[in-house]
């Protein structure tokens, strides 16, 4: 096997480990809940504050990834999140528990731009979006496997256990990556001087036009990038409320017991794997020169199956349309990743990936709390909550069609100088 592909198992597994680490607390939290008298509000701000510091650490994740490497930085971060997740389940009070999650989020933030940042350094141009689609594949699969694991381990031990359980995956791939991810693949033993010669062949890639002493407020007033940023912070409102408020819908609104929420809220995020791997395939072979095309499609189907799910009258239509949800709403974003990863020189791949994903944090973090407002503010009913995201989405859809269907293409060594 060709050691970029070990390179992308590895970036996989920490993929998966990381999203179930933020994704139990959504699992959890309707017990905690019950042992923290907690309102909707409140249940939306302990949701959210992981993405505060998660989104304040995006930009300095990629400077550090583009200054240090990626093996340091991205070592260090798992090894950071693994322990503040061991300490989430060791709270003792919702206050101490608040602030494990902001600073855990801060160290996890550091981790998005190294993987974006080792995709562009590890894959040649044309293999990059189908790296990427598989990449970003485990997340929903880390999305779906953590109801199943939460709800085994909360019915046996607690939702102490949970969190405490999550730690020693963390540390175990950390080591994982800085054994077999050095910063460059001419650094490695294990890449033959043929891969080398793949890797980093000639690259006539389309970017964008950035300086060589490009700096974070120029990548900012590139229009592309910053029409980058709205689009996921709009659509990542409606993927983060629809992703962390599932479970507390399925058994507050629909009478789910935790063993059926269990089931009910992976199903969705298994058909988000396959859909983010069907995304990026769909795009790299019909519409590598028009991205735009299969980005407004996942984009409007899933606002359509969300309101399906929201209209529902059975329990069996509304696993239905929640999983159809699950499938559109992931294959959004292996195909939006295929633009900056073959828009942006890689040399600036893990600030402005940095960036742009900053965007889908903040979004993160607001969306909860919104929900939380909203399904109190309507005493316990969500419409007003799945009009909100659905809004989004469509909102997003938006703005993406003021990006150009064709970007015009540079080529690599234009952008040098």
């Amino acid at each position: 096997m060709k050691a970029r592909y070990t390179v992308l198992s590895i970036l996989f597994i920490a993929w998966i480990v990381s999203f179930m680490d933020r994704i139990a607390m959504s699992v959890a939290i309707p017990y905690i809940a019950v042992d923290y008298h907690l309102s909707p509000l409140a249940m939306g701000v302990v949701m959210s504050v992981f993405f505060a510091g998660y989104a304040i650490s995006q930009v300095p994740g990629g400077l550090l990834a583009d200054i240090f490497g990626v093996r340091r930085v991205a070592t260090m971060a798992m090894l950071w999140w693994s322990a503040f997740t061991a300490i989430t389940g060791a709270a003792a009070n919702v206050t101490q528990m608040v602030v494990a999650r902001f600073v855990f989020g801060l160290g996890e933030g550091l981790f998005p731009a190294c993987t974006f940042k080792t995709i562009a350094v590890w894959f040649p141009k044309k293999e990059r979006a189908r790296a990427s689609a598989i990449l970003l594949a485990s997340n929903p699969l880390g999305a779906a496997l953590a109801p199943l694991a939460v709800v085994g381990i909360i019915s046996l031990w607690g939702w102490r256990a949970v969190f405490l359980g999550l730690f020693l995956p963390g540390i175990l791939v950390a080591l994982l990556f800085w054994i077999f991810i050095p910063d460059k693949p001419s650094e490695s033993s294990r890449v033959s001087p043929k891969e080398l010669n793949e890797i980093e062949g000639r690259d006539d890639a389309s970017v964008i036009r950035l300086e060589a002493k490009t700096r974070l407020h120029k990548i900012v007033k590139e229009p592309y990038v910053l029409k980058y940023f709205f689009i996921l912070f709009t659509f990542d409102i409606a993927y983060w409320g629809f992703l962390t408020w599932l479970p507390t819908y399925l058994v507050k609104a629909r009478g789910f017991s935790m063993v059926q929420m269990g089931v009910a809220a992976s199903l969705p995020f298994f058909a988000g794997a396959v859909g983010c791997i069907a995304g990026g395939w769909v795009s790299d072979k019909y519409f590598s020169n028009n991205r735009r095309l299969p980005i407004v499609v996942s984009q409007l189907t899933s606002a359509l199956f969300l309101y399906l799910t929201f209209t529902a009258h059975s329990a069996r239509t509304l696993v239905i349309c929640q999983t159809l949800t699950g499938f559109f709403i992931s294959s959004f974003f292996s195909v939006f990743w295929a633009l900056p990863m073959n828009t942006v020189p890689k040399r600036f791949m893990g600030v402005t990936s940095g960036f742009i994903n900053m965007a889908g944090q903040i979004a993160a973090f607001i969306s909860p709390i919104i929900a939380g407002y909203l399904v109190g503010a309507a005493e316990g009913n969500f419409n007003l909550t799945f009009t909100f995201l659905i809004v989004s989405l469509l909102v997003s859809s938006a703005i993406v069609f003021t990006i150009p269907s064709k970007l015009q293409r540079h080529r690599e060594e234009d952008v040098r100088g």
